[in-house]
């Protein structure tokens, strides 16, 4: 072996090849320069792959030694691949062999040539079989993004679902011969491949598919060209594969060059049934995966407002920007096929809170130097954005927050859908208790009563399997990006399963006892005593968690799904699924009998009159006497302009007044409140809190009720303008009247439709009262079928202003 040109027997080589690749490349390092001895050793200590067997002393073997050498490459084509060629990586912690893998977007140099050896004179790769160019069938209307439902795709390149077959065609110099050629595909993902990390993809051609497997095989060969169907594992990474073709030669593998045109995305596939998020019900899979415009339900319980949100999972660079934020939350590439971990880490990723992630969130009513969550029509531009940048957008709120976690889910492939939880609790620590407390006067003291109601709250729901969990826990699993509270340290929630937290088995991962109490707390009013003690005057076990809601598949219409979440109030299963939660660790704040005597022989109700923003309306306190006693009550009635967390901003009406009460009999009694009132405090959302409290003065007993209610906002008009087809020129007008008594100034109108046009914005200066904006905007639709359109109108005196339409867009 001093010699360059040195010749071997097979049995020669053999030796080599079993004695180990180290040492067979041993000698080279001490070869004189001008051999290339050295060249050829740094080459071995940075090949990407040891060794692949050479196809010639395949061929001149027989017997064992032919079994024994395809036993040997089948075991080299799984060794580790190593860190790039000239590139030294990163400093090691003596903890790992290879640094941490947690980059889609990074990559290292594969060699074109990996020579076994010295190569010899004469040497030219180009008399062995070539690859001339590889077709990945990764057009629209394909049998690829056909079959794979992802056609919808603004993205040139291929994507697949994992656990299902697609196709690719090899063109070579010559026809390929099975007999005398071998060739393999090469998957690898990220900068450090490895095979025992999913990271690195051999893939032999073989004659059968097996399911939810790896592999390959030829379909049909003509010519120079042979198409092969690819099998991926229905567990395996979910990302953007580089793809190599690898051809051995007597003197070492040939691969194609680099090319980012056969880059492959492998998505998650409900449609596959080995697939982890496997969605059996093919109507919810077109609504909860391929729907890229769903509903947001708002306002409050009284009054459930709605509003569409454009997803936009398949618009340009979105898929790329989900796959960026698994990079910056350097979530290792082998944990990318798990969908618990995926949900986990974005939850955090979606809010900015500890992480830098994608949304920042304000609640204050100031949004300096970005845009009012009201503003927003979609996910399209906020993930846009902060691909772009790298820093978090401002700003959102939950709505907002889980509009952008359903792109994300959705656009990986993960069946996700937006929940709305009207009357949602926020207990700061979670014992399934809301604190009011009342003065002297039975007012609400804001200075002591730190828990809070939201009007509503909005999360997502993920479906997949929980083999981490009992059998029975998999299916829906709640996760929310909204930064509320801290989970293993950072501001995140979930996945918790629904089922789990309706049957009170709050000791299941993760986050299932703040889930539980969001939707489970009861409203306790008390007072202090002159002795310092807390006397309770009235328990609300109801008002939480009411009423829970989603989009119906294929219809814009509401679903309540209360009952996924709790049983019945008061009933047996209701009382066995708190005492479960009970059981595992949610702590239930008990009171003695005697602290709690309710006035149980009247009863008082709060009314409020529907009206428009920066109109006049009224308030009405119904008392109802069930007893043969006359009885007079002190009523105290606040109303708060608030957040819609429930937090108060100021209080903006008091009033007083002693009501009467006849024996058997109701009263009701009116407040008025002036537009005047109210609209110089006005919030966003134009959400107001009336809490009342009665004392009745002939027993002492306190009354107390609250409700929420929402002023009506105007709306945009939206029409359109032409012929409605793809590829040809529309216009779309939306229209504004100002209904206020004041002029609005520093307005801005925004407009998008997944398909149709991208999102517009423009901005007026001002806009005088009871007078109307037209806004025209020409656009060229992309997609044909029924398309929304979605407007928003946003000034400081006026937000939550909202539009849509509907439009069959027609085929050319």
């Amino acid at each position: 072996m001093e010699g360059e040109g040195e010749a071997k027997t097979c049995q020669q080589w053999w030796q080599i090849f079993g004695d180990g690749v180290g040492r067979a490349w041993q000698p080279f390092q001490h070869c004189p320069i001008a051999t290339g001895g050295r060249r050829i050793y740094r080459s071995y200590l940075n090949a990407l792959n040891f060794f692949q067997a050479s196809i010639k002393h395949q061929k001149i073997c027989t017997g064992e030694d032919k079994i024994k050498k395809n036993d040997y490459l089948k075991r080299r084509m799984s060794e580790p691949a190593s860190t790039d060629r000239g590139k030294k990586p990163p400093p090691l912690n003596g903890r790992r062999a290879l640094p941490s893998n947690h980059s889609n977007a990074e990559e290292n140099d594969v060699p074109e040539m990996d020579a076994f050896g010295l190569i010899p004179r004469g040497f030219n790769p180009k008399d062995y079989l070539r690859v001339v160019d590889i077709r990945m069938f990764n057009e629209p209307n394909e049998i690829n993004k056909l079959q794979h439902h992802t056609d919808k795709y603004y993205n040139p390149k291929l994507i697949v679902r994992r656990g299902q077959p697609f196709q690719i065609q090899i063109d070579f110099s010559r026809p390929y011969e099975p007999e005398k050629d071998q060739i393999w595909l090469e998957y690898l993902i990220g900068r450090y491949p490895q095979p025992n990390k999913g990271t690195y993809i051999p893939i032999l051609i073989g004659d059968v598919l097996k399911p939810g497997e790896w592999g390959a095989k030829i379909t049909h060969k003509e010519n120079n060209s042979i198409r092969l169907s690819i099998m991926s594992s229905a567990t395996c990474i979910v990302g953007k594969f580089r793809l190599y073709v690898a051809i051995g030669t007597p003197f070492g593998i040939i691969r194609t060059h680099r090319n980012s045109a056969t880059d492959t995305y492998i998505l998650f596939n409900p449609w596959c049934q080995l697939d982890a998020v496997y969605l059996d019900d093919e109507k919810e899979r077109e609504e909860y995966v391929l729907n890229d415009v769903g509903i947001v339900f708002h306002g409050d319980i009284n009054e459930v407002k709605s509003r569409s949100w454009s997803y936009g999972q398949f618009e340009e660079n979105i898929l790329d920007a989900c796959l960026f934020l698994m990079d910056k939350a350097e979530l290792e590439l082998s944990g990318r096929g798990n969908p618990i971990k995926i949900c986990r880490v974005a939850s955090a990723m979606i809010n900015s809170k500890d992480d830098n992630g994608v949304l920042a969130g304000s609640w204050d009513n100031l949004y300096a130097y970005g845009v009012p969550p009201s503003a927003w029509t979609g996910s399209v531009d906020i993930l846009l954005e902060y691909y772009s940048s790298k820093q978090p957008v401002r700003y959102g709120q939950c709505w907002v927050f889980a509009g952008v976690f359903n792109t994300f889910l959705r656009c990986l492939g993960i069946p996700a859908r937006l929940i709305t939880n009207y009357s949602s609790a926020h207990d700061n620590n979670a014992n399934l208790q809301l604190d009011f407390f009342l003065d002297d006067e039975g007012q609400v003291d804001n200075k002591l009563t730190k828990d809070s109601v939201w009007n509503y709250h909005c999360w997502n729901e993920a479906w997949m399997t929980r083999p981490d969990l009992p059998v029975g826990f998999g299916g829906w699993q709640a996760v929310d990006g909204t930064p509320q509270e801290t989970s293993d340290g950072m501001y995140r929630c979930g996945p918790a399963s629904v089922q789990a937290i309706k049957h009170g088995h709050v000791c299941f991962q993760f986050d299932a006892p703040f889930v539980y109490a969001e939707v489970n707390s009861d409203i306790v009013y008390s007072r202090m005593g002159k002795n310092g003690s807390q006397v309770i005057e009235k328990i609300d076990t109801t008002h939480i968690g009411k009423l829970i809601v989603t989009k119906a598949v294929g219809s814009d219409e509401m679903v309540d799904i209360t009952e996924n979440y709790k049983f019945q109030e008061g009933s047996a299963e209701e009382r066995l699924a708190l005492e479960t939660a009970v059981m595992y660790g949610v702590t239930k704040q008990t009171t003695q009998p005697t602290t709690y005597q309710p006035q149980k022989d009247v009863e008082m109700d709060l009314q409020v009159q529907k009206a428009v923003v920066g109109s006049d309306f009224k308030v009405t306190i119904v008392f109802r006497n069930k007893s043969r006693n006359t009885y007079t009550a002190t009523t105290y009635l606040s109303g708060n302009i608030v957040f819609y967390t429930g937090v108060t901003k100021s209080e903006f009406k008091k009033h007083s007044f002693s009501a009467k009460l006849e024996p058997l009999s109701s009263s009701a009694f009116d407040v008025m409140i002036t537009s005047a009132e109210y609209l110089n405090d006005l919030l966003d959302q134009a959400s107001f809190h009336f809490f009342v409290t009665a004392r009745i003065n002939e027993t002492g007993k306190i009354l107390a009720v609250q409700k929420a209610m929402v002023l009506e906002m105007p709306t945009l008009r939206i029409k359109t303008k032409g012929e409605m087809v793809v590829d040809r020129e529309m216009s779309v007008v939306v229209e504004f009247t100002n209904p206020l008594k004041q002029t609005l100034e520093n307005v801005t109108l925004r407009l998008e439709g997944p398909g149709v046009l991208s999102t517009v914005k423009k901005e007026f200066r001002q806009i005088p009262t009871m007078s109307t904006l037209i806004w025209e905007v020409k656009c060229i639709p992309k997609r044909p079928g029924l398309r929304k359109l979605i407007a928003s109108l946003n000034c400081d005196a006026l937000r939550h202003v909202y539009g849509e339409l509907n439009i069959q867009i027609q085929k050319p």
